[in-house]
């Protein structure tokens, strides 16, 4: 699978961030950096989400306000300054959904349901992605947000392991068990 080359930066790349946070945290007027590199991926994340573009700049917006507000509690985890913003917007979407159940959507295209079937070793055929999209659909809120980000925002297991404030370990193993929760029931559908 092709995980976002975004969000794996040497440690140079996270020590230049680091400045740029620094810089920020001390001048509001150094946050420009940050908002301008990490704008669209947020709001594409909520987006994916909410599937409404008005109500996505609006939390988007929020997102980034909320971030610029809480920098100075900001601190540096090993991994790019994205994942905490993806933590911020993982919070305001499930507001949002509390607020408005019928909002959740899905937007996944071929490639990434693809990905999903390549990881359960079964075949995948286009006519399943009518069922395949209902399956995930079907998921809790958590197994959903987390098959979300591995398989439709590309993120690695450390990535996940901070946006959702687990361990690396046990991302890697609700990937697998929600994995195996699809697998069984794509299997029972193809028979």
């Amino acid at each position: 699978m092709n995980i976002n080359k975004d969000f794996h930066h040497t440690n140079e790349q996270l020590n230049d961030e680091l400045i740029i946070i620094e810089a920020a945290k001390l001048n509001p007027n150094h946050f420009a950096p940050l908002y301008e590199k990490y704008y669209k991926k947020i709001f594409n994340y909520v987006y994916q989400r909410i599937d409404c573009k008005d109500t996505s700049f609006d939390i988007t917006s929020q997102i980034f306000l909320k971030a610029l507000i809480n920098l100075p509690k900001y601190q540096f985890k090993g991994v790019p300054f994205a994942s905490w913003l993806y933590r911020i917007a993982y919070n305001e979407i499930m507001q949002e959904f509390k607020s408005k159940k019928d909002l959740q959507t899905i937007n996944a295209d071929i490639s990434d349901l693809r990905n999903i079937c390549e990881e359960t070793n079964e075949l995948f055929f286009e006519e399943y992605l009518p069922i395949i999209k209902k399956l995930i659909l079907e998921l809790n809120q958590k197994d959903l947000e987390i098959i979300e980000l591995r398989f439709f925002e590309k993120k690695g297991f450390k990535e996940i392991a901070e946006i959702l404030e687990i361990s690396e370990v046990n991302a890697k193993v609700r990937v697998y068990r929600i994995i195996e929760k699809l697998k069984k029931s794509i299997s029972k559908i193809k028979v």
